[in-house]
């Protein structure tokens, strides 16, 4: 390893943060055979202890400097990032709670025959993370990849290197190994003969370069790409402080740069000045945008200097820019780019069409329900939506037709997720899900043991080429 790569801190230019070794096609080959070689005797090992070593990590996230690392090479406000790290423990913990009954072998004995299903690990597994939200993001492959017992080798993202390598250095190291560099690195481990899964979390673009590459060698993949979610808020929705407190964040959390954020907000003709009135006063109460390390801070910078051009641009595409939130630091220390709500706008419009990963949100109006759920439904993604009822039972009937693959109901991002609730996205968001007991069960391959009745003793066979019944 001869080169390296710099982390600035997007809050505050020149500074840097750290800087983390590229490793070259060598280094991924000598880290894929080490996890390789350890995979077999990690995945003899008893459940109980493969689920201890989990809780063992998990019991060390509760750490300060780790969130202040965090702010500091993301951008994101530390307290969302004590937030992250703390999650990520409490996410360890529920795989290992729910590990004994998800990866039990399933056995039937009755007329049919005996029949045995186990789940069997893949093997070595590559995991290539991004940086808006690295460590729950790595943790929901880690987690439940070693409770399955496969290992893994993990490319974190660049821009945010740094608190991921730390935690994952608490593991035990022959079970998880680290890598990083850029495309060239990624590329190397997903396209290594004795990597038998591949999970990645970003943009679509890298994402089909990944499942083009796992597609060649045959190796099976669970993609989570982006999404252009909208927001529907049906006739008899109330705009009351509580629910527009969480749309904006659902919004904003990560200055937008989060896959499931509320990108596109559709309301009832006639009520569009009722909506943004009450939009922009829970931006005042709820949005300050600032230096991360302070304790107000709850929208930072975005997170490069072409993010927050590409961003710049968008507000000035078109439509009236109304500013949102609070302004608490100087923008011209950092990649700052203000909240912004865009009204005026039609569906044709590059931040309604496409996903603008950042800052910025549109406003649109709709006529009837079968109308905006065929605008909510347009485009190639599908990865989060949210309806907005005071009516439950109308939510979820106007839920079952979206085009998503996961619908909050009265809110939108994390605070309608569940750690029981699978996540994923239909279309080219993706596929293969996390969370849930199916986020486990992506780690591992379901082996038959079958005798059927006919052979047993006392059976009464059948012909040597006969179909079974």
């Amino acid at each position: 390893m001869s080169t390296w790569l710099e982390r600035e801190n997007p809050a505050r230019l020149g500074e840097l943060v750290g800087r983390v070794p590229v490793a070259d096609a060598p280094d991924v080959d000598e880290a894929v055979r080490a996890a390789d070689a350890a995979q077999r005797s990690w995945a003899s090992t008893p459940l109980e202890e493969r689920v201890r070593v989990l809780r063992e990590v998990a019991a060390t996230f509760d750490d300060e400097e780790l969130a202040v690392l965090l702010a500091r090479e993301s951008g994101k406000p530390v307290g969302d990032c004590r937030g992250e790290i703390r999650f990520s423990g409490v996410f360890l913990n529920w795989v290992a709670d729910r590990a004994p009954e998800v990866l039990a072998d399933v056995e039937t004995d009755d007329a049919s025959g005996r029949l045995l299903l186990r789940r069997r690990p893949f093997g070595a597994v590559a995991a290539i993370t991004p940086w808006n939200a690295p460590v729950i993001l790595t943790m929901l492959k880690v987690g439940p990849a070693l409770a399955a017992g496969n290992t893994i080798v993990v490319k974190p993202s660049p821009l945010a290197p740094l608190a991921i390598s730390e935690i994952l250095r608490r593991f035990p190291t022959d079970l998880v190994k680290v890598v990083h560099g850029e495309a060239e690195t990624g590329a190397a481990l997903v396209g290594h003969p004795l990597v038998r899964k591949v999970a990645f979390t970003g943009g679509e673009g890298a994402g089909r370069a990944i499942g083009a590459l796992a597609g060649r060698m045959i190796t099976p993949a669970v993609l989570e790409l982006g999404g252009n979610d909208p927001a529907v808020f049906l006739p008899d929705a109330e705009f009351t402080d509580a629910a527009m407190d969480r749309l904006v964040m659902g919004s904003f959390q990560s200055s937008g740069q989060v896959c499931m954020a509320a990108k596109r907000l559709y309301v009832p003709a006639g009520r569009e000045d009722e909506f943004r009135d009450a939009y922009v006063a829970a931006a005042l109460r709820v949005v300050v945008l600032g230096d991360p390390l302070e304790e107000e801070t709850t929208v930072g910078p975005v997170i490069t200097a072409q993010a927050a051009e590409r961003v710049r641009a968008l507000i000035a595409s078109g439509g009236e820019a109304v500013p949102l939130g609070r302004v608490a630091c100087d923008p011209e220390r950092g990649h700052y780019v203000r909240p912004t709500l865009l009204t005026g706008l039609d569906d044709g419009s590059p931040v309604v069409a496409d996903e603008q990963f950042g800052p910025v949100v549109p406003l649109l109006t709709y006529s009837d329900t079968e109308e905006v759920l065929a605008r909510a439904n347009a485009g190639e993604l599908g990865l989060g939506a949210s309806v907005w009822s005071a009516d439950e039972e109308r939510a979820f009937a106007f839920a079952r037709r979206f085009e998503a693959g996961f619908t909050f109901v009265n809110t939108h991002g994390r605070t309608g997720m569940a750690l029981r609730a699978p996540f994923g996205g239909v279309k080219r968001s993706g596929h293969g899900r996390e969370y849930g007991d199916e986020g486990i069960l992506e780690y591992t391959q379901t082996c038959s043991v079958h005798a059927p009745a006919a052979f047993r003793a006392g059976g009464a066979g059948m012909a040597a080429a006969a179909y079974p019944v």
